[in-house]
């Protein structure tokens, strides 16, 4: 079972961005628990929608071990975030077990990126599932892509890998076992045809999509290799 930890408005256009504080959250965070990964979940880009720069949120992949570590796994991640507050910036933080999550927190996710939604249902959601929600500092709307990354995270079809494995240390040309062996679960084409031998060109680091909650990286013929396809 997952827990997922989920965070969002944590920086501002000249701060470190989400992604980041995420990465070191999941860093600290696994000197005592098992990460399995943290994903990028796209939300609504509006201009009734105040946000930074791209507005996504970032889940952190813990594996639970049923011992009740929610709590800890909250209170660590929180005092990361309050030492590491940005003037400006309006987080928030939630954290729920995959046993807690039901449909409705997808279906609030899946509205959050092409609708406006509010703190309120974000905020009677978590009551009502009884899992924590909490707003940082500034307007706390970050409680809403908080909340909402998660729901997304917890369907295993959204989103995007910015951590899992050894991914991140992977750059220019490498061979699809290079790539599978790093984390990444599998290698197809937009089509679905699976990529099992060859040589991937890659634009940064590996950056699977989560689909049917496995690592997918995309790719694309590019003369005799592959270059990847960032979907998510």
């Amino acid at each position: 079972m997952t827990l997922y930890l989920g965070i969002d408005d944590t920086d501002t256009l000249e701060s470190r961005g989400t992604g980041r504080l995420a990465r070191a959250i999941a860093a600290e965070l696994a000197r005592s628990y098992t990460v399995t990964g943290v994903t990028r979940h796209q939300l609504f880009v509006h201009p009734a929608v105040p946000y930074t720069s791209h507005n996504s949120s970032a889940v952190i992949h813990i594996q639970d071990t049923g011992n009740g570590i929610a709590a800890d796994v909250f209170s660590a991640a929180k005092k990361m975030m309050l030492d590491d507050f940005i003037e400006g910036s309006d987080p928030g933080i939630c954290v729920a077990a995959a046993s807690n999550i039901h449909d409705g927190f997808t279906r609030f996710g899946i509205a959050a990126k092409t609708s406006v939604v509010t703190q309120g249902e974000a905020r009677r959601l978590a009551r009502e599932a009884k899992i924590r929600l909490e707003g940082l500092g500034g307007t706390e709307d970050g409680v809403i892509g908080a909340l909402a990354g998660i729901g997304l995270a917890a369907s295993g079809n959204d989103g995007r890998f910015i951590l899992k494995g050894t991914i991140r240390d992977l750059r220019g040309s490498q061979t699809v076992a290079a790539i599978l062996a790093a984390g990444v679960d599998a290698v197809m084409t937009r089509d679905g045809a699976a990529v099992e031998e060859g040589v991937v060109v890659l634009k940064k680091f590996p950056k699977p999509a989560r689909i049917g909650g496995r690592a997918i990286l995309y790719v694309e013929a590019d003369g005799e290799g592959y270059r990847d396809v960032v979907v998510g």
